[in-house]
């Protein structure tokens, strides 16, 4: 699928309450192993709970992914929305902590060549 610019920003704004819920899943989920790790207690839970978050985890970015949404990074997490913009191939991108989208990097170039919209 290909989005207009207009499309990638509506498809993010419908996103954004599953991606803040992932965005503290994945907290959760870092500082409950981490815990673990050091053979500590952890308020949120043991091994069970830890497999419970990571179920999360998966299941909301194979949900992302299910949308036509490329998922470049995990932390922090990065989306690419395929598009075209004067006949090339870019990504509409969005970084965790931007507002909306407001960047794009042509396809063969990547993250690196980002450039605002």
């Amino acid at each position: 699928m290909m989005f207009t610019l207009d499309e990638a920003r509506s498809r993010l704004a419908a996103l954004m309450p599953r991606l803040d819920e992932l965005i503290g899943v994945r907290a959760d989920l870092a500082e409950l192993r981490a815990d673990l790790d050091t053979g500590g207690h952890s308020a949120l839970g043991g091994l069970p709970e830890a497999k419970a978050l990571e179920a999360r985890l998966y299941a909301a970015l194979e949900e992302i992914a299910d949308a036509d949404i490329e998922v470049k990074g995990f932390a922090p997490l990065l989306l690419d929305f395929p598009g075209e913009l004067d006949g090339r191939p870019v990504r509409w991108c969005w970084l965790e902590g931007d507002d909306g989208i407001d960047w794009y990097h042509r396809t063969d170039t990547g993250f690196a060549g980002r450039r605002p919209c």
